[in-house]
């Protein structure tokens, strides 16, 4: 499992992530979402002991990241699949890997077949793939262990829809055995495929977290003014969020009465206040994410 407790980073004056706190537990994949800047991609790489905490501890299977003795046995990550030596072929990154850890070289031809990469596309130099072959290659080293935790930042990334669906099935698969999943990406529709939970992070602070049912059958309010303005100082005034809707209407994260009450303390009249339809995980982002992101946020 992954355990993250209050974890802080600040650079200088500057607070990337502030106070964030989650569990991911075996036989679940966990999407963790923000938008750029919002410091997902700092907290993971807090987790992975690449850059020191301010405040707060991560943990691993129960140990620091740095502590474990061969990481990749137990922990695949996929930060950055750019970060690969452009020079060696997809099987010789794979294969100095496996030497690195320990594993048998007829793993790194099964990890290679596994991700798709066979034939003439593992004797191909790095530099002269595409994202997607080099995101499958990423894949492959991160499952070479055998490891029971997959932690993998944006992973679709250059990948068709073909491959997103693949390794839609490879995470779920994983997960299904037991493993434990923290997935980063901005795939939102995908994210929601897969996810049995969610952790939404927004300006370095997570907004909302838990199981992905119970989060989108969260309360949610579509309302509207003819002063659209007035009604956004009104809910931003109570501590309510809001994203943009339909025809000037605006979504806020609350009980209809909640924003109600909020436009009647301010003296906004509305014309319209009613519990929004089921919009799915991308209206929930949105509701939730809408304006937390400070200007100089580091992603």
């Amino acid at each position: 499992m992954i355990s993250v407790e209050h974890l802080t980073k600040r650079y200088g004056r500057h607070t990337a992530v502030d106070d964030v706190s989650f569990h991911c537990e075996p036989g679940t994949v966990t999407g963790f979402l923000g938008p750029n800047g919002a410091g997902k991609s700092t907290t993971m790489r807090m987790i992975c002991g690449l850059t020191p905490p301010s405040v707060g501890a991560a943990t691993v299977l129960g140990r620091p990241y740095r502590q474990l003795p061969n990481p990749g046995r137990e922990v695949g990550v996929l930060l950055d699949a750019s970060a690969q030596h452009a020079g060696r072929t997809g099987r010789e990154a794979l294969t100095v890997a496996a030497a690195t850890m320990g594993v048998g070289r007829r793993e790194v031809a099964v990890k290679l077949e596994q991700v798709g990469l066979t034939g003439t596309a593992a004797k191909r130099r790095v530099r002269a793939y595409s994202l997607g072959m080099r995101q499958r290659l990423g894949l492959a080293h991160a499952l070479l262990g055998d490891p029971r935790v997959l932690i993998l930042d944006e992973p679709a990334n250059g990948l068709d829809p073909e491959g997103i669906f693949w390794m839609r099935g490879l995470l779920r698969d994983f997960a299904d055995r037991g493993g434990t999943v923290l997935l980063s990406s901005h795939l939102l529709r995908e994210v929601e495929a897969v996810a049995d939970r969610l952790v939404v992070i927004g300006g370095g602070r997570i907004v909302a977290q838990g199981g992905k049912d119970e989060l989108l059958a969260g309360d949610r309010t579509l309302v509207r003014a003819r002063d659209a303005a007035a009604l956004r100082r009104a809910l931003a005034a109570a501590g309510l969020a809001a994203s943009d809707g339909t025809d000037g209407s605006l979504l806020v994260p609350a009980t209809a009465e909640t924003v109600g009450q909020a436009a009647a303390d301010a003296g906004v009249p509305l014309s319209e206040l009613r519990p929004a339809e089921g919009g799915g995980l991308e209206q929930l982002f949105l509701s939730l994410t809408t304006n937390s992101i400070p200007q100089e946020a580091a992603r």
